[in-house]
């Protein structure tokens, strides 16, 4: 008879309950029916919601200053022009991500994304990769917290001094992360979040940028409304410039949803992540990112896993994948390739929106990048940051799971 769920046996995980996503309250609704009802829809009102949640994130998150928008996509995009990343320049980028952390550089100024390689043992991007990649023409590193999991500060800061470039830090995936006890965000000069439906913390939709640096704050805010400056006429605009804005029904979702994140959710799935991770380490095989005591909180987008072919008889990933979610753990492979091997970055879609005083263009066709290859190809298997809401005896119904699949693995290897 067989034991394994996706042969018919019994699902090991019958016990995991995954909390629904986006949580919702009777506080998330009383928020959005009064902003519904004030009838102050933008917040180009005084006093607005959306100027409450920038005070309030800026403090969760330990920094100077904050400037909401629309998406996380459009946060890149102000930040880099905050920075001053203009046509032509080169900006470096982990090879494993989500598109947007390249897409900006090229579709907000028209510069070069450069693709770095990743840690092999962290996803993040590599530091030595970043000082290989640096030519007269880089101006600045995109810096992913891939997964929620931190890039490494303290390799990273020392190169972008020496060479003079800025670092900008996607934080789409890490709410409530912090490196040494401070939050991510403006531990460089300016940092990026998503508030998309599927992110740790979310109002359906949103962003915010965060810096320290008073100067950049300032031509973000400038850059993010129409050229307005706060203060000045509605109709005066001193800037050539976009709508970033967020809008106060965001805002006042978003203003509840924070309680509940700081409160409750983000320390809840860091302790339930440090008791996954464990767990799966004891199994071998199904290694979760390195441990690292300067990691002092981490949020999460995905509880990531390493999967190692040979402790498995030479189960493919893909396999093992399909057999886990027979047993009833919600479980993916990533973004499924490095970001260069997506169609968008062939020289014919990408050709059109780089200045011609930006040749030679990357060959992002033929690029190979081995740590990344593999990564996606054979290793990375991901959970959705809310299985880590579930209770314990949910997470362990998880690594039994893996565990059961480990001990039967003669079932699937005589199927493959």
């Amino acid at each position: 008879m067989a034991k394994l769920a996706i042969h018919g046996g019994p699902r090991a995980a019958e016990k995991l309950e995954v909390p629904q996503w986006p949580m919702l309250d009777k506080r998330d609704k009383q928020a959005l029916l009064e902003a519904l009802e004030s009838r102050r829809w933008c917040r180009i009102y005084p006093g607005s919601r959306v100027e409450e949640f920038e005070r309030a994130f800026a403090q969760y998150h330990d920094a100077q200053h904050a400037i909401a928008v629309s998406n996380g996509t459009v946060a890149l995009e102000l930040a880099l022009l905050a920075c001053g990343i203009r046509p032509g320049d080169e900006v470096l980028v982990p090879a494993v991500t989500f598109i947007a952390s390249a897409s900006a550089i090229v579709t907000s100024v028209g510069a070069v994304p450069v693709f770095v390689d990743v840690e092999p043992d962290t996803v993040s991007i590599s530091p030595r990769g970043i000082e290989e990649a640096i030519t007269d023409r880089t101006k600045g590193v995109v810096a992913v917290h891939y997964g929620g999991y931190p890039v490494d500060f303290d390799r990273i800061l020392p190169i972008v001094k020496q060479h003079g470039l800025v670092l900008i830090e996607d934080c789409a995936h890490a709410q409530g992360t912090e490196w040494k006890g401070r939050k991510v965000g403006a531990i460089g000069h300016m940092g990026g979040f998503s508030f998309q439906e599927s992110k740790a913390f979310t109002a359906g939709e949103g962003g915010i940028v965060l810096t320290d640096d008073e100067e950049m704050a300032e031509r973000a805010r400038l850059l993010h409304n129409i050229g307005r400056v706060v203060g000045r006429p509605g109709y005066e605009h001193h800037a050539l410039a976009s709508n970033y804005r967020l809008s106060e029904l965001h805002a006042a979702l978003l203003l509840s949803q924070l309680r509940r994140y700081k409160r409750e959710q983000v320390r809840l799935k860091h302790e339930n992540g440090e008791f996954l991770a464990q767990g799966l380490r004891e199994i071998s095989g199904v290694e979760p990112l390195k441990r690292d005591e300067r990691i002092t909180q981490r949020g999460y987008y995905f509880f990531t896993i390493r999967y190692d072919s040979e402790q498995f008889d030479g189960l493919h990933r893909d396999r093992f994948v399909e057999a886990l979610r027979s047993e009833g753990v919600p479980c993916s492979i990533g973004y499924g390739m490095p970001l260069y091997k997506q169609p968008a970055f062939r020289r014919e879609r990408i050709e059109p929106f780089l200045a011609e005083s930006s040749k030679p263009w990357p060959d992002y066709e033929n690029l190979f990048l081995p740590v990344a290859e593999r990564f996606c190809a054979e290793e990375q298997i991901t959970l959705p940051h809310q299985v880590l809401l579930a209770d314990r005896s949910g997470l362990q119904a998880i690594l039994d799971a893996v565990a059961k699949i480990k001990e039967n693995i003669g079932e699937l290897s005589a199927t493959e």
